[in-house]
């Protein structure tokens, strides 16, 4: 057994270089100061006490550097998961009572066991059903709901969480009233200067400035005693080692999200590994020990009362860009917060909610995908209605049933153009041996008395019925002088039961009109099939050709024959024509 394979850290850690030592630790310290605001700022997305979001922080990413196999990505909180915990649970228990914290630890639990399940069965594959159209929608919602919600904090209002945009809405019309100003100013001035630093210093920890700025000022004006809500008292001391309470109920109830929370954070972590994996030439990213590398950070993470975590593209990006060369770079960050919750948590006493929400609404906006969509107008109109469907069921219904819905309408836009693939009838194109489709390219030369189909799919049970009516269609639209069927099988990669039984039957009805029937380009599997199941015998070897133009020059041979009083210099001559 190859150890390296299961633990990478034996693999980077005995080949560590002096000279990495630099960036790892200037990278762990920004990732670990990053990380302390973001932690708290989560957490509350989550509907937990601050303290969780910094557990949260560091020790779900200091698995992750044992196990995982990107040497940049950072492991922890992140704010999408964060919010689908939120509805998730809350459709369980209430928000903000001792029992949703308890299920939110147990449902890392969960999150961790799927995740190591699918490792360990090499089911990252599932992540595919996931089609960029439908995270994209997914995303964008989620970030709107995220930003909606911390409106109340942003202004002061009290306002009920909610995940669906039209109450949440209305509840912001029927409060408008309950305004603080002071709290509204302090909130959206965080928000420019985020901006401001993301424009102008984007390797300066932003959200670190804001809330250090916002502490001083709610200290020495006293703001606290204006109607200036903080967060109060976090508590100190690392996490405590405990056992969460595991049994049939809590699983019944928690299984679905679990299952939804290890997916997407599957997602999010291996799309943001593989990005930074281009950048890098000394390592490769393997998607199922990503699977189990974030499936015991989860798993190891709930005995230390965390919830579900996944790797974040901000605090990745930005660790890759501050020189991080190995995950050592992840125990500086965890050893920044470690310190943090010894020493410094009585220090976050005035930190302002406003700002907490400000930096939320600000992660929120850098969510929203604009790009996707602009795209998909101008050339894939049916994945744009993927997208905005996903979208509106999110923000209108909720989460789960909006990446539910994206799923299905992916899966069922899948089989309905594989039930209608591309087909083309070819042309030549003068002067050489090339076919092309006769409705793309101009000039092309046909024949009357043959028809050229190319079929640009998988031949199965699914395509089967209209592939035959859609080529005995093409043959009756060619008329009485058609004498000739080659189908291009370049295209075709296999055939199951179906596509059998409908070549069968197709070459019955073309032989029937008294034509004569060819194939070109069929691949192995494709020829093996034809041969096992018989049909290659009624087809016939020399009726299947390498090329389009052998089976066309075949026919002009065939024909030739047929009649009489060519000499052979003629002959020769047609054939060469």
């Amino acid at each position: 057994m190859n150890f390296k394979n299961h633990l990478p850290i034996l693999d980077w850690l005995p080949n560590y270089k002096k000279e990495w030592f630099k960036g790892d630790l200037f990278s762990g310290i920004t990732i670990g100061v990053m990380l302390i605001p973001q932690g708290i700022a989560y957490a509350t997305i989550a509907g937990l006490p601050p303290i969780y979001g910094l557990y949260t922080a560091m020790i779900p990413q200091l698995v992750y550097a044992f196990l995982g196999t990107s040497r940049q990505m950072s492991v922890g909180p992140a704010a999408m998961d964060s919010l689908i915990i939120a509805s998730g649970v809350s459709a369980i228990v209430v928000v903000g009572s001792e029992h949703f914290i308890f299920m939110s630890i147990i449902l890392a639990f969960f999150v961790g066991f799927f995740q190591i399940l699918f490792g360990f069965f090499k089911l990252g594959f599932l992540v595919n059903f996931l089609s960029r159209p439908v995270i994209s929608g997914f995303t964008s919602g989620s970030a709107i709901i995220i930003a909606i919600n911390q409106i109340g904090n942003l202004t002061g209002m009290s306002l009920p969480r909610n995940n669906h945009i039209q109450t949440l809405l209305k509840n912001v019309v029927n409060n408008v009233g309950h305004i603080e100003p002071l709290t509204m100013i302090i909130g959206f001035a965080s928000i420019v200067i985020l901006f401001v630093f993301k424009k102008y210093a984007r390797k300066t920890p932003a959200s670190l400035v804001v809330v250090v700025l916002s502490i001083l000022i709610v200290y020495f004006f006293k703001l606290n005693n204006s109607g200036i809500s903080i967060i109060g008292d976090i508590p100190r001391g690392l996490p405590k080692f405990i056992l969460p309470e595991l049994n049939k109920q809590n699983f019944m109830e928690l299984s679905s999200l679990s299952l939804t929370l290890a997916l997407i954070g599957f997602m999010e972590a291996i799309s943001i590994a593989k990005t930074i994996e281009v950048k890098h030439n000394n390592y490769k990213v393997r998607p199922n020990q990503e699977l189990i590398a974030l499936g015991f950070g989860n798993m190891i993470g709930s005995f230390f009362q965390t919830f579900p975590a996944t790797g974040s593209f901000a605090r990745s990006a930005i660790n890759n860009q501050t020189g991080a060369k190995t995950p050592l770079s992840s125990f500086i960050a965890a050893l920044v917060i470690a310190l943090t919750l010894l020493f410094l948590t009585p220090v976050f006493y005035y930190l302002p909610r406003t700002v907490l929400a400000g930096i939320i609404i600000f992660a929120a906006i850098g969510l929203l995908d604009f790009v996707m969509p602009k795209k998909l107008l101008f050339y894939n109109k049916r994945d744009l209605i993927i997208l905005n469907v996903t979208l509106l069921i999110t923000i209108f219904f909720g989460i789960k049933e909006g990446i539910l819905t994206g799923i299905i309408l992916s899966l069922v836009m899948l089989i309905y153009k594989s039930t209608k693939p591309h087909m083309a009838v070819l042309g030549n194109v003068p002067n050489t041996h090339f076919y092309r489709n006769v409705k793309r390219f101009k000039n092309l030369s046909t024949k009357e008395e043959i028809l050229i189909v190319r079929f640009d799919a998988q031949l199965h049970f699914a395509n089967t019925t209209y592939f035959k009516d859609k080529l005995m269609e093409l043959v009756t639209e060619k008329g009485n002088r058609l004498k000739f069927l080659i189908i291009d099988g370049e295209s075709i990669n296999g055939l199951d039961s179906s596509a059998i039984y409908a070549l069968d039957e197709i070459y019955d009805k073309i032989s029937e009109k008294g034509m004569g029937i060819a194939f070109s380009g069929l691949k192995g599997p494709v020829r093996d099939s034809m041969v096992k199941s018989g049909l290659m015998k009624k087809i016939q070897y020399d009726h299947c050709f390498m090329s389009v133009q052998e089976a066309v020059d075949y026919f002009k041979r065939t024909t030739l024959k047929e009649k009489k009083g060519y000499s052979y210099q003629e002959y020769i001559k047609q054939v060469n024509r």
